[in-house]
């Protein structure tokens, strides 16, 4: 029994919406518990940078859907196809740089709990303490 944390974070890497489900979840199907709470709460929200697990085309269109008169820009963010290794692509590594400081937290670091929404609260609680930390 696993799990898989699903973000949505700003431009700074600031968490917007956070969803826990269990790790056999597709990443489509994780992006439709998170983009439509998110869609709700942050109307001015338009582009999306997204990694290749969220690529499909009636995922896409169902989201568009949900705002019909909002325009949504979902863009694929993609590996150089020779490239070998590590490197560094853009925008995603905006998320990967929040799921490194949430791994900070010796809670986050393992599966500790039980219920998928005390996760997600843990993982709130993580997020404002470095937003805290940074204030001061």
């Amino acid at each position: 029994m696993g799990r898989k944390r699903h973000l949505a974070v700003d431009s700074l890497g600031l968490i917007l919406k956070v969803a826990v489900s269990a790790a056999n979840l597709q990443d489509r199907a994780g992006a439709r518990l998170v983009v439509p709470a998110l869609l709700k709460r942050h109307r001015r929200l338009q582009y999306f940078y997204v990694d290749g697990g969220y690529r499909s085309e009636p995922l896409v269109e169902e989201l568009r859907a949900l705002v019909p008169k909002r325009k949504l820009h979902w863009e694929v963010v993609r590996r150089q196809p020779r490239t070998q290794g590590f490197s560094v692509l853009p925008r995603r590594w905006l998320v990967e740089r929040t799921f490194g400081w949430l791994n900070n937290f010796r809670r986050l670091s393992k599966d500790y709990e039980f219920r998928t929404d005390s996760s997600e609260a843990f993982i709130f609680l993580a997020a404002s303490l470095l937003l805290i930390a940074r204030l001061a």
